[in-house]
């Protein structure tokens, strides 16, 4: 775009002083030039670094072309209005004059957002597994846990961090200095040409399309591995983008396609295993009553949330010895060999555990705005059949909008990090585990005694980057001290601690435990939906509880509507995850995945995947080595997953996931999820 209007004016002697003299767009020229091999360097360098998975894609030549191409429409969004602006007021007056300081601000910031998103992305990548998306915006609404966190674990990053904003900054404002000196303007009559000419060239630019839509991420897919995908973008665009769609995020017909309302509550009512005459509501279409299988005195439920505990480090689940804790108690309750998360994210998996929501490509109903009073959860239930319903943290309980969540949906009682008196250890993300555990025991003592039955969910933070803990715990497991083993292993022995305590008390023989991770550790893989790396450790444990190894394909879902069946509440609720205490033995399982934007559903051994504006696709999911294997796509589990994808989505616009009867849904709300 800047070279062509470099040319049009050289041809056309434009310019009111000497050719020699630097002409108006030189500065925006030179930063385009400059912010171009920044972002190329930047994907060689990334792909390089994985390169095994670019030569599994056969991507170089394609990532490096589409790459340039993506690069370019990045360049006229950012410096295409200020294009603009330099020929409709760049001149020698006072509004040329505070242009000129505007556009060096424009030229400087521009750079540096380019610059900072590229160094950080490697980081991104490690955790996340693909470039900078909305998790990166949502990080920076929490700065003092976020830099806590950094400080604590990342000092070298974060130095790194600073001395690149500090060169970018002061060099793009020198470059754009020298540039914009001397600077020579075309004469008024040709500036509404040149105005149209930049306005045409940044739009075909930045659109990059002559189709109906524009240039996104979709366009420029063509692998099945989401990191290869990634990096045909720049880290500015991935993140751009997804900025974009949090406005539209709420309806995921935008991302994979439409179906009738009615289609949609027809699929999720059939897969909820439920008969369809139970479903009598016509208000709220997935509120059934169901009866537990347990008969005597209603029990307390506690559900202890471990953070990214996956699979893979949990020893009786085949991954590393770090959990012997754990796996002792394996042995002592109901445990889910193949029990898969919903999502990558903790709020993820608290929308999971404690409202029985399906996941969708929006952010969790935790964070969302029609969601914080009025929506079900199993805290609002329990709290009308008298439970004292509590949230115990670690941390501050404002973090990721959790407590206004809580306390608008049925939580009455939150203890976090302000309530601790004289913690044992104080880490970036609030007290220790052991820390939690202890205060989490003392209040379960003290409703038991005061004869309140209760419901209490407890979050625990240890395993969270950067891995702080406290000192002669356990016997390390690598050096240094501060790794993600070591947590995890910390972890475990302050679960141990605890329900040694819990079997000694007098709420044990009364009370029923989940112990369950929200999700997986830096969640990444080749594949769509890295699939192994959603599963999660999930135990039940208490008086009456038999001793098992459940290895049904299970998901958090599933988890609510079990442990009421198992407390020995019966009611009505809108959940659709099965109660496992009344599925037949040889059901397959099924289990539903949100990978950022791609959705998963696994069902006995078969997976389909939607993608944003792609045709599903169907796999063979090889549990040994853990591996989507291509087969021909299965439509109607693509037609189920379609519907298991749309649901949430109406739910939540529509305001149907009530526990009691609420607003009536109209003949129009149920016609179509337009698209």
């Amino acid at each position: 775009m800047i070279a062509s209007l470099c040319g049009f004016f050289n041809k056309n002697q434009l310019l009111k002083k000497q050719a020699s003299s630097a002409n108006i767009v030189k500065a925006l020229f030179v930063f385009s030039l400059v912010s171009l091999i920044v972002m190329s360097l930047s994907r060689i360098g990334l792909s390089i670094w994985q390169a095994d998975r670019v030569n599994d894609a056969q991507g170089w030549g394609y990532i490096l072309g589409q790459g340039l191409r993506v690069d370019i429409a990045s360049i006229c969004w950012i410096y295409g209005i200020a294009a603009l602006g330099t020929v409709v007021f760049a001149g020698e007056h006072i509004v040329g004059r505070v242009w000129l300081v505007i556009l060096r601000v424009w030229l400087t910031l521009g750079l540096w957002i380019l610059v900072f998103l590229e160094a950080s992305t490697p980081s991104f990548i490690a955790e996340y597994g693909f470039r900078p998306n909305r998790l990166y915006v949502e990080y920076l609404i929490y700065p003092k846990e976020v830099l806590s966190m950094l400080w604590a674990g990342r000092k070298a990053e974060l130095i790194l961090s600073s001395l690149i904003t500090i060169g970018t900054l002061s060099g793009g404002w020198w470059l754009s200095g020298r540039l914009t000196q001397k600077m020579t303007y075309p004469t008024w009559h040709w500036r509404p040409v040149l105005a149209i000419l930049v306005i045409v060239v940044t739009l075909l630019g930045a659109r990059s399309s002559l189709g109906h839509r524009p240039l996104n991420p979709s366009l420029v897919a063509f692998s099945n591995d989401p990191l290869v995908n990634s990096l045909v973008l720049n880290s500015s665009f991935s993140l751009m983008f997804a900025i974009s769609q949090m406005n539209n995020e709420e309806d995921a017909s935008k991302a994979y396609g439409k179906l009738s309302a009615d289609k949609i509550i027809d699929i999720v009512r059939r897969e909820s295993g439920r008969p369809m005459e139970v479903f009598t509501s016509t208000e709220i279409p997935t509120l059934s009553f169901n009866q537990a299988s347990y008969s005597g005195k209603p029990k307390n439920l506690v559900i202890i949330l471990q953070e990214s505990l996956g699979a893979r480090f949990v020893g009786s689940l085949g991954g590393l010895p770090l959990t012997p804790n754990i796996d002792e108690l394996a042995q002592q309750g109901w445990f889910f060999e193949n029990l898969y998360a919903t999502g990558t994210r903790s709020v993820r998996g608290i929308e999971a555990i404690t409202t029985g929501f399906t996941p969708t490509p929006a952010r969790a109903v935790v964070k969302l705005g029609k969601s914080q009073t009025g929506f079900f959860t199993i805290a609002d239930l329990l709290k009308q059949h008298g439970y004292e319903t509590q949230f115990i943290y670690g941390g501050e309980s404002h973090f990721d909008n959790m407590r206004s969540f809580f306390l608008g949906n049925g939580f009455t009682n939150i203890v976090d990090q302000g309530d601790y008196k004289n913690p044992a250890f104080i880490a970036s993300w609030g007290v220790s585990d052991e820390d939690l555990l202890l205060r989490a025991d003392e209040e379960f003592s003290r409703m038991h005694k005061q004869g309140q039955p209760f419901f209490s969910l407890v979050f625990s933070s240890s395993n969270h980057d950067p891995f702080e803990f406290p000192d002669n715990r356990i016997e390390l497991y690598e050096q240094p001290q501060y790794t993600m083993h070591n947590a995890v292993k910390y972890a475990d022995y302050a679960v141990g601690e605890f329900f040694k305590k819990a079997k000694q008390s007098q709420y044990w023989q009364d009370t029923i435990f989940l112990l369950v991770a929200d999700h997986d550790s830096r969640v990444s893989g080749s594949d769509l939906v890295p699939v192994s790396r959603f599963r999660i450790p999930g135990l039940i444990l208490g008086e009456g509880i038999d001793a098992k190894r459940d290895s049904r394909v299970t998901s958090q879902i599933d988890m609510a509507p079990t442990l009421l069946s198992l407390m020995g509440i019966s009611d009505r609720y809108p959940m659709l995850g099965r109660d496992l205490t009344q599925v037949p033995s040889d059901w397959k399982g099924r289990a539903m995945m949100q990978y950022d934007k791609n959705f998963g559903l696994l069902e006995g051994n078969q997976v389909t995947i939607l993608q944003p504006e792609l045709p599903a696709e169907s796999f063979t999911y090889d549990f040994a080595s853990e591996h989507l294997i291509p087969k021909t796509l299965d439509e109607k589990q693509a037609e189920t997953a379609l519907g298991w994808a749309l649901w949430g989505s109406l739910a939540y616009n529509k305001m149907l996931f009530k526990g009691g009867e609420g607003s009536p849904v109209t003949g129009k709300d149920v016609k179509k999820v337009s698209r």
